[in-house]
């Protein structure tokens, strides 16, 4: 098995623990840190993806002078969990995610981006 077959394996697996912490699926905030995000709602666990999107940069930042480069990965898992927590709660899975990462392969990033602008403008000027 590939190492990108066995991540995406883990990720759906995870995944789908964090779904049957939902509160529609029986989630219990008392015994489920997951499940109690979610009862808090999108404020409590948008603020924590803030929180380790910004510990991923100060772990990144460390290592450029010499600090632990596992730090990164260790903040990033967090990160992504916690991305993982608001995928959920809106629907979503990493599925969602992957299939858009490989609707962008092959396409510039530059080219992207401009792309975006054009598009949000037209939907503004509609």
């Amino acid at each position: 098995m590939s190492s990108i077959a066995s991540s995406t394996d883990s990720l759906a697996r995870l995944a789908q623990v964090i779904e049957s912490r939902l509160p529609q699926n029986g989630g219990d905030p008392a015994s489920s840190y997951v499940a109690r995000l979610l009862h808090k709602g999108p404020d409590a666990f948008l603020k924590k993806i803030g929180e380790e999107a910004t510990e991923v940069v100060m772990a990144a930042k460390d290592a450029d002078f010499g600090g632990d480069k596992t730090k990164i990965v260790m903040e990033v898992a967090d990160l992504w969990f916690h991305s993982m927590i608001a995928l959920a709660h809106y629907g979503l899975t990493p599925a969602d995610v992957v299939a858009e990462l490989d609707r962008r392969v092959g396409t510039s990033g530059i080219e992207e981006k401009a792309l975006r602008k054009v598009l949000a403008r037209e939907e503004a000027s509609k």
